[in-house]
This record gives C-alpha cells, structure tokens and sequence, in this order.
C-alpha cells in the first residue's frame, strides 16, 4: 500500500491556519506516550469544506509514488479516514480514492498558500533589514535568506493575474508528475517473461531463481502454484531486483537484451506512453520559468543550489575530461575479458552485456561473488550493527516499538523508537525495507509522517523509511 508511505501528516502547515484553535494537552491520548496524533490533520481538512479562508493540509509529498490512479475508483467514498479523528495513521483503512481526487489538489492549494503568504515573506524581509541582522549567525542568515528565496520562487512576488497562471501551472504539473510515475508504475507491473526451461536463465544464483519462481507463483493466473527454485517456473520482471539479476547474471545474451529494451522503454508507447506527459512538463516549467523571471527550468532548480548551471556544466565536462582515458580502458579490459571467455558479442559489446561482463570480470580479478557475501550480510545484522554504530557516534539507543503504532500498511512494517541514553524518546520511524512490485515503486525514500510543533505541543518526530531495491 505505497499510497500510506506517501502521507506525510506533516503538522507544521496546521500553524499557519489562523482560525485553528490553541491546543491543550488534554487533546492528547493520556494512555499512549507516542506522538503520532493527527486530530489537527482532520480538523484542517474539514474546515476546508466549510470555509474557503482555511487552507487544506498536504498530507503527502510530490517525489513519491501513490497506487494508479487508472484502477482507483472515481467516486469518493462516504467517510474518509483521512477526514476522521485518530491517534494513529490510519494506514489501513486508506485507499487511492481517500486522496485522489479529493486531499492531492487541496495539498498543493495550500502549499501555494503558504509559500505566496505575504505575511511570511514581509516578516522575513523585516528580519533581514533590521538593526539586528550583523548580529544573526551564518546559519540563522541563511535560514533568513532560504526563506525569503524559496517565496519568491512560490511567486509572492507576482502580480495577481500572473500569480493565478502561476497557480495552475503549478496545479497542472502536480496532476502531470503524478500521471508520470503512475504510467512507469504500471508499465513496470504490466511485463513478465514466464520461463519453463531452466537453459534460458542460466547463470542465475539460487536467490534470484527463488524469487522468479515466488513471482511466477503470485503473478501469474493458475498452473504454477508449485513452482520452485529448482525446477521452476521463473517469472522475470522489470523490478530492480529481478530485472539486475538478469543483467548481472544471465548467459543468455537475447534474454538480456529483451529485458533491457522493455526496461528502458516502459511507458513509451500505448496506452501508458509518457512521451506527450513529458513535453506538457517541459513546456509548464518553462513557462513557470518565465514568469519567475528566469530563462529557463535549469536556472530555478539552481536558484536554491550554490552552484549555477554554468558550473554545473562545466563540473560536468571536467568529469567527462579526467574520466574518459579510464573509462575508454575499463571497456577495452572488457573486450580483452569476454574475448578471453570466447564470447560472440566481444567485439560488440552493447548495453545489456556491460553489467555481464563487468560482474565476470570483477569475480575473475577479485575472486569476489557477491551470493557468497549474502548471509554475513541479512537484514537483522546490518540492522543491529548500524543500531550500533548509532549508539556509539550519538550515543542514542534505537528500540522496536510495533506496540506502539499497531496499525501499519504491511505486516513486514516495523516501528522503532528513538531514545536518549536516559531512555526518554527523541523519535519515531517506520521502517519498511522489502520490494512488493505490485504496489512499490523502485528505489529508496523518507517521507516525514509527523513534524515537531511548539505550537501544536508535539516535541518529537517520526518518519517513514522505505525501500524496493
């Protein structure tokens, strides 16, 4: 259920809402020392169909994924659990439909909101012509001049008609980016390559046959309940695990290639093609960009960077000069190898024999096999020793709390505590490291559950921390 990771019960944006009322501590669940109380959450959210005057919360962050919204239901259930009181996140009862369409464009109305708030940006401005200012830190300048920047780059600046274009621009390319990932999202779970005869994927460990077979068993229809490592069937996908398998692995040259083009394709045609999504995002952020006052998207993205798209050019080409030589000899020791190994295709290495052979020619020279390394390195030890390397650099100690948020989108979802030596608690996490395909997105992120708040009496912090390697 990826669409739970995303939400961020981000607190810090309920403050700006000047109608919500001061909280007290007897809001808070007595019995329950965790902080993961979202009653604010709801109450903004409702407030918002009752009062145009009190922006919406944004419930989830834009560089994350959410479930399709192709298979999700266009009509908004009756009683939303994103809507409801709570002490925990609800994480499973939330649907696709409890955001979309419902929460996602309020979240990004009330981020514009917050970022064109004239009050903010004249308080900052304040800060920084006041007597005061050459007595601020570095940092605390920073922050300062961060902030006012980041406004600026909001549009507070805009003058109203280009602010209202600014605003669907903006609104317009959170629909885009969304629509993006959930076509790779689907083109991805859309390929499987059922393989019967156990010569095709020669060359793969015992840990990926064990996976194309547990896929082959939950992905396809009916006939392979039973399959094995051993005897198969295999089902090979474009997840990362299952797809680098092959490239790494596989002897079968036309297996590799077959995966690689279908890999680097996804969404490129059909039904799921991002080529028209992608050219509407390149145009927007152009015309953001002009707006803004910039000549192009690249000059914004650098704006809040200390570098430049000059220098960023040219670190690029200063790469490109000190490592070209090298590169040129890794592909010739590569040629040099295959060949070695009378392989066909070692005069014309191509892009799905690179990772091949570069793996071949790594446990030749090293005499390294990365199935060998595996149980020195399973999951509970690199988690008890990173536990450890914590306690000794920050002398902090990290506990599993499942007790204390039993409700999670998974049941391999862990909770963890984060404590002072003195026991007293710092933080909270969840920690989510498995692939599921299905619902996953590729690749590793953290997305803040709930921030810290004076105003709002929350003194701790909790994040969610997932993986699909």
């Amino acid at each position: 259920m990826l669409l739970v990771a995303r939400l961020s019960f981000s607190i810090k944006p309920l403050v700006l809402c000047s109608s919500y009322p001061r909280i007290s501590q007897k809001h808070f669940t007595k019995s329950c020392p965790c902080p993961l109380w979202s009653s604010s959450f709801s109450f903004c959210l409702q407030k918002l169909h009752r009062s145009p005057t009190c922006p919406s919360v944004a419930p989830f962050s834009s560089h994350c994924s959410a479930p399709s919204m192709a298979t999700a239901p266009k009509s908004t259930p009756e009683v939303n659990p994103l809507l409801q009181d709570f002490d925990f996140p609800p994480f499973d009862a939330v649907k696709a439909d409890h955001v979309i369409p419902e929460i996602l464009p309020n979240k990004v109305k009330f981020m514009l909101r917050m970022g064109q708030s004239k009050p903010f940006y004249n308080a900052f401005k304040a800060i920084q012509e006041s007597p005061e200012w050459p007595t601020l830190s570095d940092a605390q300048k920073r922050i300062v001049e961060s902030q006012i920047k980041e406004a600026v780059l909001e549009g507070v600046s805009l003058e109203d008609d280009k602010k209202e274009h600014f605003n669907k621009i903006q609104q317009e390319l959170a629909k885009l980016y969304q629509k993006f990932e959930e076509n790779v999202l689907e083109a991805t779970k859309k390929f499987g390559k059922l393989i019967t005869d156990k010569k095709e994927i020669e060359g793969l460990p015992a840990t990926a046959l064990g996976l194309a077979a547990q896929t082959a068993v939950s992905k396809v229809s009916s006939g392979h309940e039973n399959a094995t490592a051993e005897n198969g069937p295999w089902m090979i996908t474009l997840d990362a695990p299952s797809y680098l398998s092959v490239m790494q692995h596989a002897r079968n040259r036309s297996l590799r290639k077959e995966v690689y083009h279908a890999y680097v394709t996804r969404a490129s045609s059909g039904d799921l093609d991002n080529t028209e999504i992608i050219d509407q995002i390149l145009k927007l952020r152009l015309e953001k960009a002009k707006l803004l006052g910039y000549n192009n998207y690249a000059e914004v993205s650098m704006a809040t960077k200390m570098a430049t798209v000059d220098k960023a050019e040219g670190l690029l080409e200063k790469l490109r000069t000190a490592s070209w030589d090298a590169a040129v000899q890794d592909m010739e020791d590569l040629k040099n190898f295959s060949k070695s190994q009378g392989a066909a295709e070692a005069d014309d290495l191509n892009h799905w024999d690179l990772n091949f052979w570069s793996e071949r020619l790594r446990e030749s020279k090293y005499d390294i096999n990365e199935e060998e390394l595996r149980p020195f390195f399973s999951l509970p030890k690199v988690m008890d020793g990173l536990f450890s390397l914590a306690k000794m650099l920050f002398g902090i100690d990290i506990e599993p709390a499942d007790g204390l948020a039993p409700i999670v989108w998974n049941s391999d979802v862990r909770f963890y505590c984060v404590k002072y030596s003195t026991g007293s608690p710092i933080a909270y996490f969840y920690f989510d490291p498995y692939s599921r395909p299905p619902e996953k997105r590729g690749g590793a992120w953290m997305d803040e559950v709930v921030a810290r708040s004076r105003a709002l009496l929350f003194t701790s912090f909790c994040v969610g921390l997932l993986f699909n390697p």
